[in-house]
């Protein structure tokens, strides 16, 4: 079991890299908005919300979902 780092405000290349660094490699992305676009460019996406939340133990084969928006929305 590992801690899940915090990537929230982190651009979304970023919060995978972490992600990865820390351990977890099983990772999903999706549209904050609702809107279902892809991220094709990572770093023009901010974290808003990442599942399971920072903090909390989990193996890492968890499934960690990233939820992000374009810079400025």
């Amino acid at each position: 079991m590992k801690t899940l780092p915090n990537v929230v405000g982190l651009n979304l290349q970023d919060g995978q890299n972490a992600m990865q660094t820390a351990g977890f490699s099983l990772l999903d992305d999706k549209d904050a908005t609702g809107q279902n676009r892809f991220q094709i460019l990572d770093r023009n996406w901010v974290i808003t919300e990442q599942d399971p939340a920072a903090g909390q133990e989990a193996s890492t084969d968890t499934k960690v979902t990233l939820y992000a928006k374009k810079y400025g929305e």
